[in-house]
């Protein structure tokens, strides 16, 4: 796109011409209380007046990594109780496959096709897209990828699997959501394997889907949660978090079984929480479900094949990547900025900041039934 973007607040940036844009990506889904909140900006600032880095995590205790961890944990069940920050996602998710197979002594890793995870090896190693893995072959071993949504994937959990990760709600594979029942059958073959079952919440966890994580719609507790994206307040910042009894085996044979020089900086820690509590303080989350269906509501149109959705987490289908791309370019020319999604380009994507307004979201569809009125019928 090639958009040169000097300004960003709220629901809306600004280009180096001053044309404004209604942001319907949110940096995909990171700035979910929208761009340079307030008080994101003022715990920043504080933040960086007291102390920014010290020594590499753990050494210290630092006020602002305990204050968010603890803040974390208070929203979360009793199991998921330790918290371990990194810089990414991505990061999230390699110590999250280090750690299941430390607490396990096991190696097999089961994932799912058209999963994304991130772009480390590790990562890479889980995602679900033989195209993208092969050019950086040889990857991890023992690892199996498996059918999303599946009742045979159940089947495939035994003594010998260290963990099984998947998304909560399949991001790029289009915004697929799977049946409450199947992730309640992953949920008892773990317990009665003794596997982990890793979530990952990186991209649909924080109140996105309509409820602050997730699995609280499925009726799940995962052994370990992966976070990213919207946990810094629009700051880098992933974390993954497990019960401490399992996270404690990080801490010996070796010693320092896991680290990390910046994960859990003081500074994107202060913006976190800072953005954490404006999404409790503001109840946004609970205005989540309500907004997703306004966009159900007015997107109608013979173009749109299908509209998958799970709160502000959205994928508009339409007959094939040709056309949704024609549309998202001219939504963007009429100041609305969507994309698509990584294994599923006929897909557009809607995942605004949590904070859009009833009348912006109005606007937002408006724009987009033009765009594709004028490529299907322009």
């Amino acid at each position: 796109m090639a958009l040169e973007i000097t300004k960003a607040s709220g629901m809306y940036m600004w280009d180096a011409e001053g044309k404004k844009i209604l942001d319907l990506i949110a940096g995909i889904s990171v700035c979910n209380v929208g761009h340079s909140h307030p008080a994101v900006v003022n715990a920043i600032k504080e933040q960086a007046e007291q102390y920014m880095h010290l020594l590499v995590y753990g050494e210290l205790i630092q006020t602002p990594q305990v204050g968010f961890a603890t803040l974390l944990t208070q929203h979360l069940p009793p199991s998921l109780n330790s918290v371990y920050f990194t810089n990414s996602g991505a990061e999230a998710v390699e110590g999250a496959m280090k750690l299941a197979k430390r607490y396990t002594g096991r190696s097999e890793i089961l994932a799912f096709e058209r999963s994304y995870h991130g772009s480390t090896q590790g990562a890479m190693s889980i995602m679900g897209d033989e195209a993208w893995r092969n050019a950086y072959r040889p990857l991890l071993p023992d690892i199996q990828h498996l059918d999303y949504n599946s009742p045979a994937a159940v089947e495939l959990i035994t003594d010998r699997t260290a963990c099984i990760i998947l998304e909560t709600v399949q991001a790029e594979a289009g915004v697929q959501v799977p049946d409450k029942e199947w992730l309640q059958a992953i949920r008892d073959k773990c317990t009665a394997t003794g596997t982990l079952m890793v979530l990952d919440e990186i991209q649909c966890g924080l109140g996105r889907n309509g409820t602050l994580w997730a699995f609280e719609q499925a009726g799940v507790v995962p052994d370990i949660l992966l976070l990213g994206k919207a946990l810094g307040g629009g700051m880098p910042m992933g974390a993954f978090i497990a019960d401490k009894e399992i996270m404690w085996v990080l801490t010996n044979n070796p010693v320092l079984g896991h680290m990390t020089t910046f994960g859990g900086h003081p500074v994107i820690c202060a913006a976190g929480m800072a953005g954490f509590k404006v999404l409790l303080e503001e109840q946004l989350v609970d205005q989540v479900k309500a907004k997703g269906e306004l966009f159900h509501q007015y997107l109608k149109h013979p173009a749109i094949k299908a509209i998958r959705s799970l709160g502000l987490m959205m994928a508009v289908e339409f007959e094939s990547f040709a056309i949704n791309k024609k549309v998202i370019d001219r939504c963007i020319d009429k100041g609305v900025l969507t994309d698509w999604f990584l294994f599923a380009p006929e897909c557009l994507r809607i995942a605004p900041p949590l904070i859009i307004s009833k009348e912006e979201i109005r606007h937002a569809c408006d724009i987009i039934l033009q765009a594709i009125e004028e490529v299907v019928n322009g």
